[in-house]
């Protein structure tokens, strides 16, 4: 990796993207081309799904840099070095595990304990730049950092045995997204911890909440699900397709004659 600058007196932000699972989902058409694709590879709207990801990071000015996490041996971004990102072979057995050595490799290349790591999940490809902003906004000065998440909408079942036997109060309940935007150092201590206690890490803010933190919660958008399901797939190529279609439109528009101004001269 790229050593990282010394740093100024400007908070820095870093993405981590961790992309070492190996999850497949070969979905419609593209079952045949793309069975032994990792489900982050897929094609969404003719590009693999980590690709919208990175797009949407690389249009926000203030992530000084991108670092994806990929499993030993994955050359999937071999080739060419892409402006934008970097790529370690450093995923783990977990998510968890993955981030940590995430983490480890940004140190290592020069990023200090209290610089901001944003941790988004490759497989949420519908994430927007403005939404990444919103959340740097409302957490860079926070003591602790926080996540997008979601109000829940729908009211809420315990089951057991595929049945119900209770409904859960819904009014305090967030949907978890990513990004997730925690302290290098802060985020490195409680995932090290959490690995040593054996505690279940799902997610980042797990990890900070079993050190004893609360994160904040910024609300992010519906959009911003992440594809698992084979109605995934389609749902996100078709969201994807229509915020194309304004931009092609744009582009397309035919420019207008400017207007004439008439004077003395050319008044009839």
């Amino acid at each position: 990796m790229t050593p990282i600058p010394p740093k100024s007196l400007v908070p820095r932000f870093f993405a981590l993207i961790p992309c070492a699972g190996q999850g497949m989902r070969a979905m419609g058409d593209n079952a045949a081309q793309g069975a032994a694709l990792p489900k982050q590879y897929q094609p969404i709207a003719g590009v693999p799904m980590v690709q919208h990801t990175l797009q949407a990071f690389a249009g926000v000015a203030r992530i000084d840099s991108c670092l994806v996490v990929v499993a030993p041996g994955d050359d999937f971004f071999s080739g060419p070095a892409q402006a934008g990102y970097e790529v370690a072979p450093c995923g783990g057995a977990t998510r968890a595990a993955s981030v940590l050595n995430g983490l480890q490799q940004l140190a290592a290349s020069g990023a200090e304990p209290d610089d901001w790591v944003l941790v988004h999940d490759a497989a949420r490809c519908l994430v927007t730049p403005a939404l990444i902003e919103r959340l740097i906004d409302a957490c860079h000065c926070d003591p602790v950092g926080g996540l997008l998440a979601q109000p829940v909408p729908d009211t809420l079942k315990q089951g057991r045995d595929e049945r119900v036997v209770a409904t859960v109060d819904r009014s305090d309940k967030w949907l978890a997204q990513t990004p997730q935007m925690f302290r290098l150092g802060a985020l490195m201590q409680a995932l090290k911890m959490a690995q040593i206690l054996g505690e279940p890490v799902t997610d980042e803010a797990s990890a900070m909440e079993a050190a004893g933190v609360a994160p904040q919660l910024v609300r992010g958008s519906a959009h911003n699900f992440k594809v698992t399901y084979p109605e995934d797939f389609l749902l996100a190529e078709a969201l994807i397709k229509s915020r194309a279609k304004p931009r092609a439109r744009k582009a397309a528009a035919p420019k207008t004659a400017p207007a004439t101004t008439l004077t003395d001269e050319t008044a009839p």
